[in-house]
């Protein structure tokens, strides 16, 4: 997968997963890594999909329709593609805390639903339910950081409030954060984001 590393001051710091929104790419998000954590080493990737010349992390059927089979392939993909990465860069594998907007925070927290141990922890920024009526691995105390706007068409409020009780409901630990504002990613969030991060991690 196209991506970029770069190695952080503190190897004790979390390696940042930063994992972009739909038309977006590997350098989309690095400065609001470098916000959440100076210090750390940041792994930014760009999504395999294209839809109509836009990078993604997976395949939709409409807004809000995701390709079930496609997504499954492509966390098994992105998993993958994190376990190398690991052993190329020398991360430590256990202390890897992923960063997502949008369709990149969706494939984050499928990450979590698929994978035991993937992630140390997500900030995930408008993330949608990734699939339902699925079993769900144990999440012990797994932080997690969704931010949510209340006024956000592309991700109604439902979505975030089901997916903190699904995540919630597997033993993570679920800080969930509104603004007033719609999909954008607001400064007040990456503020909230950053202030829950810090006490974290």
């Amino acid at each position: 997968m196209n991506h970029i590393f770069y190695k952080g001051e503190d190897s004790s710091r979390p390696t940042l997963l930063l994992l972009h929104g739909t038309g977006g790419n590997e350098h989309d998000l690095v400065g609001l890594g470098k916000e959440i954590d100076a210090a750390a080493s940041i792994l930014s990737v760009r999504g395999n999909v294209l839809e109509n010349g836009m990078p993604r992390f997976f395949k939709r059927l409409a807004e809000g329709v995701f390709d079930l089979e496609d997504l499954q392939l492509r966390t098994e993909e992105l998993k993958r593609f994190i376990d190398d990465a690991a052993v190329k860069y020398e991360i430590d594998r256990d202390n890897i805390v992923a960063i997502g907007y949008s369709n990149g925070a969706n494939i984050a927290a499928n990450l979590l639903f698929e994978f035991e141990n993937v992630l140390k922890g997500a900030i995930l920024h408008h993330p949608m339910v990734p699939r339902r009526g699925v079993e769900i691995l144990e999440m012990q105390e797994t932080p997690v950081f969704i931010g949510a706007g209340k006024n956000d068409h592309m991700c109604p409020a439902t979505e975030s409030e089901d997916l903190r009780e699904l995540l919630q409901g597997v033993g993570a630990e679920v800080e969930l954060y509104w603004h007033a504002y719609g999909h954008q990613l607001t400064q007040d969030e990456v503020q909230a984001a950053k202030r829950w991060y810090q006490s974290k991690f």
